[in-house]
């Protein structure tokens, strides 16, 4: 399936790399001038593993509750969700189908992808899936695309692979909103008809995004700025929404 990606992501990717060699080759050398810098270097390093180990076991906590708590997608639970994860799975090239959960989260409406010792997870929280069933299953769609689009760009794997380069300020968050617009263009690829939906749902909820001025809502864009609007979103995993809706606006497919 043809999309494009964000041309920003792979200049960031790029900068993970560089800072990720640079960080580890840093490390080798200061380990190397002499002894005592040798022992302050091991001693970072033995805590660095054990920051390391603390993020491994939280993760691996977070995993375990989601599978003995969520309700697992299946051709018997949620057929319709099944179905299009398989279907996008496969048109995506993806080895093979991730698990795909649903789980309760207090009226959040969000989902995210997630890997675990090899193993990829979609996971979809109940408010959203409940939209879905309500209004149409387009804008579901487009969201379990772009978490999709997530493991298809293995970006759960460069982060843990690259992790080193989190030592230089913004640069991860830079690289994970760039990552954003990539899954939005392959979301709407593989469900043209749920992009702007999907996304407007995240902005205002299940109900009110039917009345959302999208004319409006990305005059926002221009009209709220300032220092504190550019670095919220510099901190920011995800671009803010008005963007990623100009910006699927203007992707072709």
């Amino acid at each position: 399936m043809e999309y494009s990606v964000n041309s920003k992501e792979k200049i960031y990717l790029g900068l993970k790399v560089f800072f990720t060699i640079a960080v580890l080759i840093g490390f080798i050398a200061l380990f190397s001038i002499n002894k005592k810098t040798g022992a302050m270097m091991g001693v970072f390093g033995v805590y660095a593993l054990l920051i390391g180990l603390f993020f491994f076991i939280r993760h691996a906590v977070a995993i375990g509750y989601l599978r003995g708590n969520a309700v697992r997608v299946s051709e018997d639970q949620f057929p319709e969700l099944f179905k299009i994860a398989e279907e996008y799975s496969e048109k995506l090239q993806l080895a093979s189908t991730p698990s795909v959960f649903i789980i309760q989260a207090g009226g959040i409406l969000n989902a995210f992808a997630a890997r675990f010792i090899g193993k990829e997870y979609v996971v979809l929280y109940s408010e959203i899936v409940e939209a879905a069933y309500e209004k149409g299953i387009d804008a579901l769609s487009f969201v379990i695309g772009h978490e999709l689009g997530h493991i298809k760009r293995k970006h759960m794997t460069m982060n843990f692979i690259l992790f080193p380069s989190l030592i230089i300020p913004f640069l991860g968050s830079a690289y994970s909103r760039a990552c954003e617009y990539t899954c939005d263009n392959i979301g709407k690829h593989l469900n043209p008809n749920g992009a702007v939906s999907g996304m407007l749902i995240l902005a205002v909820g299940k109900y009110l995004y039917e009345k959302v001025n999208i004319n409006r809502y990305l005059e926002q864009i221009e009209n709220e700025k300032g220092f504190w609007v550019w670095f919220a979103e510099i901190i920011s995993s995800h671009p803010n929404l008005p963007k990623r809706i100009k910006k699927i606006n203007q992707e072709k497919i």
